[in-house]
């Protein structure tokens, strides 16, 4: 089941999910798109039993984060109190995406340097907390598999009805599969021309290996079969 979620446009990750979060101006098929996406997902988290996932890619720049967002947003559209967190303590984005106003987050409320409800920004959108990845750290692997960390999980879990993670590339640093603990499995965002069969592969035998589970993919930078030419997301089950 394969899903038109978006169009992509060339440049910069930075510019190109700065124009890209859902809005009020968003075209319909797009938000259309992503609620169905979105479906698919509570699916399969509901078979899980579980109410947090996390969203990765093999390389960078393949637009996780702007994916990560869009759910975000369209899960926070149900009326439904989600958090965002951006666990890419190494090279942050989703401060970029809503253009937040400071940039204290997860690694100094984990490095005991701020408190959650110092740095988490609330209400970005109606139903929609983030909380950014805060200062860039030395031990960024070392955080994310903290017993602090899972302390903060395990309160927002009774605050949020749903936590999406923005996770590092897996084929760049190992970081995300350090959550597998935490979250019902990953959403993996591929990229058209760039992610290769053996990136996939690699990714899958990394996912198996620490015993997760893949949720379903997000195709970027597809070229429509129709004769109308553009770049697409699209979402479709694992």
């Amino acid at each position: 089941m394969k899903i038109k979620l978006s169009k992509k446009n060339k440049g910069s990750e930075k510019k190109a999910t700065s124009s890209e979060a859902l809005s009020d101006k968003s075209k319909f098929a797009i938000v259309e798109s992503y609620k169905s996406a979105r479906s698919n997902i509570m699916f399969s988290l509901s078979a899980e039993d579980q109410k947090v996932f996390a969203v990765t890619s093999y390389s960078k720049g393949e637009g996780k984060s702007t994916v990560s967002a869009n759910l975000a947003i369209s899960f926070s559209k149900m009326e439904r109190r989600v958090l965002l967190i951006d666990c890419d303590l190494r090279r942050p984005n989703v401060h970029n995406i809503f253009k937040l106003e400071n940039n204290i987050g997860l690694s100094n409320v984990i490095g005991k340097m701020a408190e959650f409800d110092d740095a988490v920004q609330r209400n970005v959108l109606p139903c929609l907390d983030i909380l950014p990845s805060g200062t860039i750290p030395p031990n960024p692997s070392e955080l994310v598999c903290s017993p602090r960390f899972e302390k903060l999980m395990a309160r927002l879990q009774e605050e949020y009805d749903y936590i999406i993670f923005d996770t590092p590339p897996i084929g760049v640093v190992a970081d995300a599969l350090l959550l597998k603990d935490m979250i019902a499995g990953f959403v993996v965002v591929l990229r058209e021309r760039s992610t290769t069969h053996g990136d996939i592969q690699n990714l899958l035998d990394s996912v198996k290996l620490a015993d997760s589970k893949i949720l379903g993919f997000v195709k970027v930078g597809c070229t429509g079969s129709n004769k109308r030419s553009g770049r697409y997301y699209y979402y479709q089950y694992y």
